[in-house]
């Protein structure tokens, strides 16, 4: 058996135990928008900010059906494996590469009733930067797009591009969900420019 693949049993369990074990040590604030949609939407939040969204998306649609699109490297299959332990089902492509796949595949999942979560800025960067993928499907759908984010009052972050987040134990957490919004009536780099804003607006509160 091969390092990855030790690593690929192995990393998954242990790293949903620690997510589940930080965010029952931290006081939690959530702020999220009323009069969310009932029907599928897309779940829209930064690669950096990954690692506590499955809490919050409990919070907000509890036993709901959700699938997250995640690329098909090494570190997304860790990433699907783990999420799995949330009860999170996985779409693997990359909009950049197989866009066609991942696509199709998360357009299915919106017709059979699933939230779709993406990483616009997802998997290799630029950081806060919208891909193409977001805009396509929402617009396809005519669905709905919310954005998630969340800080911590004490955290380690990582040096990767998307500055990755790790809350610390005893931190708080603050959650935000904003107001749900559609590009359908937009052109593509309009679409991707208004998602960046609308994303980009938890920073600008604070």
């Amino acid at each position: 058996m091969n390092k990855r693949k030790i690593l690929s049993i192995l990393l998954p369990p242990l790293g949903a135990l620690l997510i589940r074990i930080i965010y029952l040590t931290c006081k939690k604030r959530f702020d999220i928008a009323k009069d969310l949609p009932s029907e599928p939407f897309i779940v829209a939040f930064w690669h950096g900010e990954l690692l506590m969204q499955p809490f919050l998306y409990k919070k907000v649609r509890d036993s709901h059906k959700i699938a997250v699109m995640i690329s098909e490297h090494f570190d997304g299959e860790l990433i699907a494996k783990t999420v799995k332990h949330f009860n999170i089902e996985s779409i693997r492509g990359s909009t950049k590469k197989g866009a066609a796949k991942v696509l199709l595949g998360a357009i299915k999942k919106m017709k059979n009733g699933y939230d779709i979560a993406i990483t616009p800025d997802g998997p290799r960067g630029p950081r806060h930067s919208v891909a193409d993928g977001i805009a396509a499907i929402s617009k396809k759908m005519d669905a709905f797009i919310v954005p998630f984010s969340y800080r911590a009052s004490k955290y380690w972050q990582l040096s990767s591009w998307d500055k990755f987040i790790i809350p610390k134990p005893f931190s708080t957490l603050y959650f935000r969900v904003g107001k749900p919004f559609k590009v359908q009536d937009m052109d593509k780099e309009m679409a991707k420019e208004f998602i960046k804003k609308e994303m980009l607006q938890y920073d600008n509160d604070r």
